[in-house]
Formats: structure tokens, sequence, C-alpha cells
């Protein structure tokens, strides 16, 4: 008789590993009662106003004092020491006592009926001004760049916690029947490897997969060309067969529903994942819209933001796209210009489209780094890592744009006015999506745990929300 072990080793199944984050690896399950459709949609605990999140990751810490938080002060202070007041912080490599103050690079202008206050890197998105929420006062307390991204992917800085898009999924389940909940996109490689969309100790059914926008979307997804897909939906009929009957056997056991679930998603996704990434059915003037195009600085992000959007309308529950490379030690001016190209038109453009078709009113959009910079200089133009006060903006999901909230000191040194934790901005981003941050809980090693653990209390979620 051949065994279950024997009939998966020949099979040729073509799943791989079954390019969904590694997800039959993970160990750390809680003894909460499993569903056999773990992904099944749920209604929120709270009349949220968006469904679907795209979080707009700009990975290396992009500068508040260049971007969204102009200090016009700060330039008769050009190339003078910081104020006595402000050097008893503690920073990343600089030593505020030798430290000289670095005013902005780049002129702001008022744009909107709102006047909000942009930098002028952002000439596009500066079109969208009266749609956006900008929170001058983000703030934390970590400096360096592995450990303030866990920060900012999942609240805390210790490994092995759900991301906030796990959380999210494990709230709301799935509106997709054959495609992720969760995807996770880099125009680069993820630092951190997969703590940037990890489920941590969550069923390892609600972690991000990682797609690509070039090539197989997911590694290791194709069926092996000896096999027909007949023959494989028999194979596959017959492993759900045995799973079943496995956790029969065991049903504290969580691991096996995942396994099933997976299985399943990732014979419907063999047709459903190249499909996505396919944007010839786009128009020329869409892919314009976007910044799409041979040598264009914008065609990368810009496919990544536009599969966002397809992304949306079919149901994936949440989006991460992540573009590197805001790192500024040496050049902020040039560094910041360069990477200002890549993204603005592309998330000018996916804002634009998400309000034609619809879209825009039940998908939010959240903007942010893992920190800001110092108004002081490092090397020659460049600007240090800087957790104390630093910008984010939130578009869609409900919101009312043309909203500032929060700010800086006259350096934008630190956050002294409303200010708003990595914590506060996730029980916010909960909040808006109907989920109460302090009620969606799991237990793990004989504790409730949370997203936001003992925080959020700044919540915006009700202030934000259009009237």
């Amino acid at each position: 008789m051949t065994s279950r072990r024997d009939f998966l080793e020949t099979g040729g199944l073509g799943f791989g590993a079954l390019a969904l984050g590694d997800l039959l690896r993970h160990q750390s399950l809680a003894d909460k009662p499993s569903s056999a459709l773990p992904l099944a949609q749920r209604p929120p605990q709270l009349p949220g106003t968006a469904r679907n999140v795209i979080f707009l990751f700009m990975q290396g810490g992009p500068s508040q004092l260049e971007t969204f938080d102009p200090k016009p002060v700060m330039k008769k202070f050009d190339g003078k020491l910081l104020p006595k007041e402000l050097q008893d912080y503690d920073l990343a490599q600089i030593n505020t006592a030798d430290a000289t103050v670095m005013a902005p690079q780049f002129s702001f202008r008022k744009y909107g009926e709102s006047g909000q206050e942009i930098s002028s890197i952002f000439p596009r998105l500066a079109g969208h001004a009266d749609k956006l929420a900008i929170i001058r006062s983000m703030h934390h307390e970590l400096f360096i760049h592995g450990s303030a991204m866990i920060m900012m992917h999942s609240g805390t800085q210790l490994l092995g916690h759900p991301s906030v898009g796990a959380w999210v999924v494990y709230g709301l389940g799935c509106q997709s029947q054959n495609l992720p909940a969760y995807i996770a996109m880099t125009d680069g490689i993820f630092r951190n490897g997969a703590s940037m969309y990890s489920s941590g100790f969550l069923p390892a059914v609600y972690q991000g997969t990682d797609m690509r926008i070039q090539g197989a979307p997911i590694q290791n997804l194709s069926r092996h060309k000896s096999i027909s897909a007949g023959e494989q939906r028999r194979l596959l009929d017959q492993i759900n067969a045995w799973n079943r009957q496995h956790r029969f056997a065991r049903p504290g056991d969580s691991r096996l529903d995942a396994r099933i679930s997976n299985y399943e998603l990732a014979f419907r996704m063999q047709s459903a994942a190249p499909e996505l990434i396919d944007l010839s059915s786009e128009t020329q003037k869409t892919q314009d819209l976007y910044g799409i195009g041979d040598g264009k600085s914008t065609d990368r992000y810009g496919k990544m933001c536009l599969m966002g959007r397809r992304m949306v309308e079919r149901g994936v529950r949440y989006v991460q796209l992540i573009c590197g490379g805001w790192d500024a030690h040496g050049d902020t001016r040039g560094n910041h210009n360069t990477q200002a190209e890549k993204v603005d038109q592309p998330i000018a453009g996916l804002i634009s489209d998400l309000e034609q078709r619809g879209l825009l009113e039940s998908t939010l959009l959240v903007w942010v780094g893992e920190f800001g910079r110092t108004p002081i200089k490092q090397g020659t133009n460049g600007r240090d890592h800087h957790p104390y006060g630093f910008s984010a903006f939130m578009a869609g999901g409900g919101i009312r744009g043309g909203k500032t909230i929060g700010a800086t000191d006259d350096f934008g040194f630190a956050a002294v006015e409303d200010k708003v934790h990595v914590n506060d901005l996730h029980a916010t981003m909960l909040g808006l999506m109907g989920i109460d941050h302090e009620e969606l809980t799991y237990l793990f090693e004989g504790r409730y745990r949370r997203l936001t653990d003992v925080g959020g209390q700044n919540n915006l979620a009700a202030r934000l929300v259009r009237a």
C-alpha cells in the first residue's frame, strides 16, 4: 500500500513549498479553536469605513524635513550648532554637542483648499492634498533599521510577533477565493526577511505572501509539466482526505486547517496569480497614469501600485508595497530627489485610479517609513536615523482629507503635539477597518496578545472618519 509520504514524494504536485511564505513551517500556534475555513470573511466588530489596506512602506527612513514637515525657522540656524535645549537627546551616531543644523533641502508650498504644506519633491501627490491626512508627530524609540522596521510592521521590536496585515486578516478574513488575503511586494529585497509580513504566533494561514512583479509571481507555484490539471486535482483531493483524517484525530492542531486551506488556495492561484500581474489588459492611459514604461524611473513602483489596485479589486485584504533606498546618510537632497521621483507619480496615480473606480472610499492608504531623519547634518549633506519625530500620511478608507495631525518642535527634532506612537497608528488602522484593537486578541503562552499590546491610546480613527 502506498503511504501518504510516498504519495506526496512521487505525486509531482508542483506546489513546491506552496509559495505562501513557507506557511507549513510555522509551529508557534495557540490553542484557540480552529475553523475549517480560517480565511472565511467575517464582519467587522465596529462600523468601520475601510475594507482593504494598501501599506506604502518607504524603507530606509524618509526625512520629515524634506517631505511633509516644513521648518522655515531652520534656515537662520543652517550651519550653526543645535540649540542647547535639544542637545540632551540621544542620537544614533552623532554627538549633539558638536552637531550643526542642516536646513530643509527643498521648498514647501500650500496645496488645495486645505492649504496642506507639502515638499516640492512630490508635485503630483500634492495634487491630492485635500485627500491626505498628514501625521507630523509619529514617534518611537528605535534607531536601527532592523528593529525599527519590525516595530513599524508588528508593533514591537521583538521577533516572532504577527505583522499588521496578519492581524487584519485574522480579524476580518479574506474577500478573495483565488488569491492570498495578504500580499507583500518590494522593489528590492525584504530586509529582515519574512518578519516584514510574518504571521508570528498567529496560525500560519495568516502570513503574507511574497509576490514578484516579473517572471513567476510566486515561486514554486506552477504545475509540473508532467502532470495534467485533472491529475493534479485528483492528487490534491486525496491529500486533503488524508489531512482531514489526520485533523479528526488531532482536533487541537490548527496546522491541518492551514495546510488544507493552503493546498486548495495554491491550486486556484496557479491561474489567478499570473493573471494578476499581467498588465496587458490595462489601457495605455492607465499605465501612463502610474508612470509605467521601459526606462522610466517610475516603472517598477508604478507596476507595484497598479498591481496593488488590481489586488484590491480582486478582494485581497491587505497589500504591502515596499520602496527601498531612503537611507540618506551622505546626500539627502540627491537621495530624496531620486526616491521621490520613483514614487510620486505611482502613488498619485494609485489615488486617482482608486477614486475613479469607486474604490478609494473603502481602501485605506498608509504612507510611512521606519523612522525619520535628524535635523542636524551627517557627513557632507546627509541626515542620520531619527525616531523621535517623523511623518506619515493616510488617504482613502473613508477618512477626512486635508487634515494635519500633530506637530514637532521648530527643528523637527521631536513630536511635541498630539503625539502618535506606532501603536497609535496601528490602533487607528484597525479602527478604520472596524476592529477594536483592544478586543482583537490571541492566546499565546498563557496571555492574550494584541497588536498594540498595552499601547494605542491615541486612536485617531474617530477623528479621521469623514463626517
